[in-house]
């Protein structure tokens, strides 16, 4: 939409309130609301003041004044609101100069397609991002100097549930990929989200059961680059709502469950040029030497984007062999063991390559422009990601298995390989020193030093007694 557009969205549906949202570089969702009398051009053109100050890892209290700018075509019509409300998602700019924060997660995604372009590699990026997600009857946790512990409800699960009825219809562990009903318990509650997602312009494609208990999807039509990650959160945003209006509780932490599947966000991409898809050609899978090259990129750097694509210490809980998660960085047709997959599909203009690493705990915009920027780097250095790997990995011998790079196997590990690799991400100043000292500096006080410090509750079944 445009502007103009946006206004008589408002008028036609006697909104009242206009509710602009930003995304922070760990991926929460904030927002300020004002009334609809404050839509005009104003708004659009110099954007609307705010203190950054209280926002992790961003202004200091003695520079906090922020300009956000509302983009028209993020526009909607929030679903969730009594009175009618307009959301629209922000660039954040620097008052003093007019330039966009150098910290802004979403400004660093335009940043780095404005890379790709300037490198004359292409005009135009895809990707197709793919959340999974919990539904929980309940969930209660706690974190004190003398206790802690976590507790989840459910009544899909092969346990005694306090979930009141039947739990006759059980979903087995690992055995949850599209059962119908009555073990499939939330078909009802999807649709609901579906259909909010397209009150909100979004093009749901398919919803189902995923593979560990109370485990779901619901696929989008892909987007560019910036949309695409504001649609990541504007999922989320729905599937929390929708769940918390049946008195339910949604997450998109990647492993709250232990022995069971954990929640991944497998991304498909693809980058275009004068209408293009430079994807496509007669290479490995029908791909072009340039998707090769791209894989490349992914791959060389698949361990230092993980700070990014992998950014919670619970990430790593699901990197595990035994799971399906894609713990080796290597390429295949349609073998989902790859971290990084082609999938089969119909004619030059859907052909993409998946990345099946990443999850959805952090920015979907910071995981997005480190892709672009390693998919970037292989291109331009013509990075060989080897030959293909078609057989299922997990079930590789020890002496093949030796020789295919791994994730990282813990946060701190992706953040050492990413002070060993980080000149790719650094180029065209798309992700500045400054803020990756900041987003780092934040990760390591509040989330690797802290867990290190605090007893797991598996620790007294083991130690208590001895």
């Amino acid at each position: 939409m445009s502007p103009a557009e946006v206004m008589k969205l408002a008028k036609d549906n006697n909104v009242q309130f206009v509710d602009l949202l930003y995304g922070d570089m760990f991926g929460q969702l904030q927002h300020f609301t004002f009334p609809v009398s404050r839509l005009d051009d104003e708004m659009f053109k110099v954007g609307m003041a705010f203190d950054g100050s209280s926002i992790r890892g961003w202004k200091g209290i003695e520079a906090s004044d922020m300009i956000m700018k509302p983009d028209p075509a993020s526009a909607y019509l929030d679903p969730f609101v009594i009175v009618p409300t307009i959301g629209m998602y922000c660039d954040i700019i620097e008052p003093r100069t007019g330039q966009p924060y150098n910290r802004d997660p979403r400004s660093i995604a335009k940043k780095a397609l404005e890379y790709l372009k300037s490198q004359g590699i292409g005009d135009l990026a895809f990707m197709g991002p793919e959340p999974e997600f919990f539904v929980f009857d309940g969930m209660t946790y706690s974190s004190t100097v003398r206790s802690a512990g976590y507790s989840i409800e459910t009544n899909e699960g092969p346990w005694t549930s306090n979930t009141p009825g039947s739990l006759a219809h059980k979903v087995a562990f690992k055995g949850g990929y599209a059962p119908a009903a009555p073990q499939d318990t939330m078909m009802d509650l999807r649709n609901e989200m579906v259909m909010n997602l397209a009150k909100m312009g979004l093009v749901p494609e398919i919803h189902h059961h995923e593979v560990a208990t109370a485990q779901c999807e619901i696929g989008l039509k892909f987007n560019t680059v910036v949309l695409a990650a504001d649609q990541v959160h504007k999922l989320k945003y729905v599937v929390k709502n929708t769940a918390a209006k049946y008195g339910k509780t949604a997450t998109f932490m990647p492993k709250p469950m232990f022995g069971d599947n954990g929640s991944g966000m497998h991304v498909h991409t693809s980058i275009w040029k004068e209408g293009k898809n430079l994807f496509a050609g007669d290479k490995y899978a029908n791909l072009s030497q340039t998707a090769m090259y791209a894989i490349g990129g992914i791959l060389k750097h698949g361990r230092s984007i993980q700070i990014f694509s992998n950014s919670s210490v619970n990430s790593y809980r699901r990197l595990v062999p035994g799971y399906e998660a894609p713990v080796n960085l290597a390429y295949s047709a349609t073998n989902r063991s790859a971290s990084v997959r082609i999938p089969h599909v119909q004619g030059d203009k859907a052909r993409r390559f998946e990345f099946r690493c990443p999850d959805s705990s952090g920015s979907p915009y910071l995981t997005f422009a480190a892709m672009l920027m390693a998919m970037a780097d292989g291109i331009k250095k013509q990075i060989d990601p080897g030959a293909p790997m078609n057989k299922n990995i997990y079930e590789l011998p020890p002496e093949e298995l030796k020789n295919i790079p791994s994730t990282c196997k813990n946060l701190e590990e992706a953040y050492a390989e990413f002070e060993k690799d980080s000149e790719w991400i650094t180029a065209g100043d798309v992700f500045d020193p400054d803020m990756i000292e900041a987003y780092a500096s934040y990760k390591k006080s509040a989330e690797i030093e802290p867990l290190k410090l605090r007893p797991n509750p598996y620790e007294f079944e083991l130690y208590y007694h001895g």
